[in-house]
């Protein structure tokens, strides 16, 4: 629906009955009523026949003619007493009927005057008002005519206003679609907006930025696979060496390193080495995921939660020696919208974390939302995260006091993989303390339409 439109005529529908008042006020403050004009010129045949005809007869015959007139109109005469006027007009037309003016009260289509200042035409004249009613006023037809030509007015400036709205909105949602594909990863997005538009040089100026950070982040993408590959190299040659100094090594000592405590000493330290090529490989690895992340669009399938979750539990069944996992999984998750294999590797993230914390016990459990989201938890009886790192962790490399020195293993990236791969999905997930004693983990994945 066209806003800018609704709104434009809105405000011009209110700025133009302001306008009308305004003009009314004005147009009475410096020349008079106007509506008293109109009514003047309706009762001009009636006030004609008081002037012209009565006014105009003898004095004796005054009165005469004066009931002739009430014969033959339909308008209605009387003499009332001047006190009477008086007390019937506003107060700011009294000294018009004084002066023996035609006073006009448009509200009650009548209008008064005095018979005669002097009382030489009629005997107590001077103190009486003729008063007509029911006179041919209509200032309703005025009103009308008056409010078509405010309408004329309004839609010929409306019309043009909304051929140019309806171009102005239709370039600005493509601007909003530009915006959303951008944030959902199609880095690609750009607006086409015909350079007769209003928002072009917007729109320029949008693309030119949506190709520079296209760019950089295409400069990062190329950066990451060259450092992936120039440190896999040397790695995997690094791997090959190793195993053939290995068979070198027994080969040239004729026998096994339980025999000879020297290439025992010397094995051991190629496995030492070994160890520290596969920690590395895996460093690059979890380098290149986190990279993907920030990379990547917003998935669109759909799959089922409880399976994703057991799926999970199956794959990480070798990762809990000596852990007791309990499931706590709602048969009524149901089916979202997401990217399976992103999600399963946020649970699967965050339970390999509570293993390696964990002193015995660790809960897995996931339910459905009013909403329709999702809730998964991850729960250990471990040592827990003080409340003000509770933020912090979620950071790459970031790495808590107490497993600095490595102890339990990792790079502190599973975390932050976790929360990107939630993030894609528009959901959110927070650190709190569980009721075991140590850390859980809550992720909320809102319904994706």
């Amino acid at each position: 629906m066209n806003r800018i439109f609704v709104r434009f005529f809105a405000l011009v529908t209110l700025a133009i009955a302001i306008a009308a008042v305004v003009v009314y006020f004005a147009v009475r403050s410096l020349f008079g009523d106007p509506f008293e004009d109109i009514a003047l010129k309706q009762a001009s045949g009636q006030i004609f026949q008081l002037e012209q005809y009565v006014d105009s007869a003898p004095a004796d015959e005054w009165l005469l003619r004066l009931n002739k007139v009430r014969e033959i109109s339909r308008v209605k005469l009387d003499l009332i007493p001047l006190q009477t006027a008086l007390a019937a007009l506003p107060h700011e037309k009294s000294g018009a009927l004084m002066r023996g003016d035609i006073v006009l009260d448009v509200p009650s289509k009548s209008f008064y005057r005095r018979v005669d200042l002097t009382g030489d035409r009629y005997v107590g004249s001077a103190e009486d008002v003729i008063h007509a009613e029911d006179l041919p006023i209509d200032v309703g037809l005025a009103l009308k005519v008056e409010l078509v030509r405010y309408i004329i007015v309004a839609l010929c400036l409306l019309l043009p206003v909304a051929a140019w709205s309806r171009s102005h909105w239709r370039g600005l949602q493509s601007l909003s679609k530009v915006a959303n594909d951008f944030g959902e990863g199609k880095l690609s997005a750009r607006a086409s907006i015909a350079k007769a538009s209003s928002i072009y040089p917007l729109a320029e100026r949008i693309n030119q930025m949506a190709e520079r950070i296209e760019n950089l982040l295409e400069a990062q993408k190329n950066l990451m696979h060259s450092v992936s590959h120039e440190l896999r190299t040397p790695i995997a040659r690094l791997e090959f060496g190793l195993e053939l100094l290995r068979k070198d090594l027994r080969a040239a000592l004729g026998q096994s390193t339980q025999e000879n405590p020297p290439a025992a000493a010397i094995e051991e330290r190629m496995h030492g080495m070994e160890d520290d090529l596969v920690e590395l490989d895996a460093l690059v690895t979890e380098l290149l995921s986190l990279t993907k992340l920030d990379q990547q669009a917003a998935p669109h399938e759909t799959f089922d939660v409880g399976c994703m979750l057991r799926h999970c539990i199956g794959m990480l069944d070798h990762a809990l020696p000596g852990k007791q996992l309990e499931t706590d999984i709602s048969d009524e998750l149901g089916e979202i919208t997401g990217d399976q294999r992103l999600l399963a590797r946020a649970v699967s993230n965050l339970m390999a974390n509570a293993a390696k914390y964990a002193n015995r016990r660790i809960i897995l459990s996931a339910r459905r939302l009013k909403d329709g989201g999702i809730d998964i938890s991850v729960e250990d009886d471990g040592p827990g995260i003080p409340a003000d790192e509770r933020e912090q962790i979620f950071r790459p490399f970031y790495r808590l006091d107490r497993s600095r020195d490595r102890s339990t293993g990792g790079f502190g990236l599973g975390l932050a993989i976790a929360q990107k791969a939630v993030s894609l999905h528009g959901g959110i997930i927070r650190a709190a303390e569980s009721p075991l004693g140590g850390a859980k983990f809550i992720l909320n994945i809102p319904i994706r339409e």
